[in-house]
């Protein structure tokens, strides 16, 4: 019997549908894994395809090209580590999220994923069959209980594994990061251990896919539930641990693995802000995009997404604009040259008077003895929307659109106008956080960002009343409440979906809650037709919440 194994964890950035590239970095990574002693190298859940492929996967002709892939690249593990690879996998004519391990140059075991999850972000009973509940592994003297993901959130998928005769539990995942999860998911792992009395070794990828950000801190802990070692969060690590048998004559002794340094995981404000970073870093490379433009107003929501743009993609990768109308202050003016100036950002100013006047004299008889109202307000942000796509179309910049949940969650934004873009990196912020970000921002450099240290969002912008400056002497107040009377309001409603008179009970008026809970209701229609956004919270717009646009359900009266 072996009494040591070296096993690598790798968490690594894959990209959907490349799966050529994904396949290089499982070489590169099981390469290195070679050159540790590694005898077993472990990557995440459906790392061949990318997670999540969504109904790509239903395309036989990509299923046939992740198995060539697979067969491709067995022989590879001849004399070298053993590799524990997700792809998706047919098995007597179904589809299956598996786990496939490949030694000595063949598929030697196949594991398929038991409880496919059907919520939130997740349809996989669209896309794959269940498998059975799975057997333990023999692998050079050792019993692996594989599960996928899901399979660790309940409890009979390790239970019959221990009843099989697991000794080390395996989880393959790809687990999207939401701001305290990463407490979540370690404390149900310890769960799973701590009822059957086993050693578990945790696989997360990393890197953005399309609004889902992962974060990777991939973990092992003992079976006595200790944690024994922790890859970093966000980053691409290959985290090698050393396991010993069972000490002979030991009663229901386990396999150990060999304490490591743990890396410590980033939580609050700072968790949010690498994950806003990571997100649109791979969705602008990912997608082959030179750099982006965004609409620098001058106000907290452009500030932030610039100083979230040149921290991850660098200050050479981020044009901002500056639009001014004739209602913009003289301080915005300077608000925006500052921030550009801080980060470093090229900036370039394009006033739309010109514009309006033109959209006034071509809709002058339309409009004829009509009062002026949010026609014309609206007009600018369109004009603002049209330039910023010119210059997109010519210079090949994506547009980063601006604005946060709370004022998406209200409808408080124009369709065509400043809801224009191609991605968000504060689609799931609310406006407070979006204060606190920035106030954290100007006190610390994140890691891995590009941009520069110090105070990058003048002190001005964070203490002025957030205005969208479409007429004289506007602010968002006008026509919504207080912002942290707000954001609570929205949180009840979307994420904890409470009542409104649970919702007065927190302090509110009822007329302001349902006022507020009208006009959710009522933007659902803008929601359907905004830019893609990094996802950080349990219930972020699109596929998290999906509610019907027509919509005449108004409560009841006693709510």
């Amino acid at each position: 019997m072996t009494d040591t194994l070296t096993i690598a964890l790798a968490q690594l950035d894959y990209t959907v549908g490349d799966i050529e590239g994904n396949m290089a970095l499982i070489e590169a990574a099981r390469d290195e894994a070679a050159g540790l002693g590694a005898d077993l190298a472990i990557f995440s859940e459906l790392g061949v395809s990318g997670y999540p492929p969504e109904d790509l996967v239903l395309k036989p002709i990509f299923q046939d090209a992740v198995e060539a892939a697979v067969r491709s690249f067995a022989p590879s593990t001849k004399g070298g580590p053993a590799v524990l690879i997700g792809a998706p996998w047919r098995v007597d004519g179904a589809l299956h999220n598996a786990a496939l391990l490949i030694d000595q140059g063949e598929v030697a075991a196949v594991r398929l994923k038991v409880d496919l999850p059907n919520y939130g972000v997740f349809d996989e009973k669209r896309v794959f069959a269940p498998g059975p509940l799975p057997e333990a592994i023999e692998f050079r003297g050792a019993k692996l209980g594989v599960m996928i993901c899901e399979d660790m959130w309940g409890t009979d998928v390790t239970a019959h594994l221990k009843a099989s005769g697991a000794e080390i539990l395996i989880v393959i995942n790809g687990s999207p990061f939401e701001a305290d999860k990463g407490g979540e998911r370690f404390a149900l792992a310890a769960q799973r251990v701590g009822e059957v009395k086993l050693p578990l070794i945790y696989v997360n990828q990393v890197g953005g896919q399309d609004e889902l950000v992962f974060d990777g801190a991939s973990f092992v802990i003992a079976a006595d539930g200790s944690l024994r070692a922790r890859a970093p969060s966000f980053q691409e690590h290959l985290l090698t641990t050393r396991w010993l048998a069972p000490a002979d004559g030991v009663a229901d002794g386990a396999w150990s693995c060999e304490a490591k340094a743990c890396a410590q995981l980033p939580e609050g404000l700072e968790a949010v802000y690498l994950a806003m970073m990571v997100g649109l870093r791979d969705y602008v490379n990912k997608n082959a995009f030179p750099g982006v433009l965004i609409g620098l107003s001058g106000g907290i929501d452009s500030a932030l997404s610039a100083a979230v743009a040149v921290d991850a993609l660098g200050a050479e990768k981020v044009h901002c604009v500056m639009m001014p109308s004739p209602y913009t202050s003289k301080e915005s003016v300077e608000d925006a040259e500052g921030v550009a100036g801080a980060l470093g950002a090229n900036l370039s100013s394009i006033g739309i008077e010109a514009a309006m006047g033109a959209f006034d004299d071509m809709l002058s008889e339309s409009f004829a003895g009509r009062e002026a109202d949010v026609t014309e307000e609206n007009i600018q942000a369109r004009s603002r929307a049209i330039t910023l796509m010119a210059l997109s179309n010519k210079l090949g910049y994506m547009v980063l659109s601006t604005g946060n949940k709370s004022e998406m969650s209200v409808g408080y934004a124009t369709l065509y106008g400043d809801m224009c873009g191609g991605y968000s990196v504060l689609k799931d912020v609310y406006k407070t956080d979006v204060f606190g970000l920035a106030r954290w921002r100007n006190r610390h450099l994140p890691d891995g960002a590009l941009g520069p240290a110090g105070e990058v969002i003048p002190e001005r912008i964070l203490v002025k009343p957030p205005s969208a400056e479409l007429k004289p002497g506007q602010t968002d107040q006008d026509t919504l409440p207080p912002y942290d009377a707000l954001d609570d309001i929205l949180k009840c409603l979307i994420e904890g979906e409470m009542a409104v008179s649970e919702i007065v009970e927190r302090g509110h008026e009822r007329d302001v809650v349902m006022k507020v809970w009208r006009m959710v209701n009522f933007a659902e229609y803008k929601r359907r037709q905004a830019p893609p956004g990094v996802k950080v919270t349990r219930r972020s717009f699109g596929r998290d919440r999906r509610y019907p646009i027509t919509n005449a359900f108004s409560g009841p009266p006693w709510t």
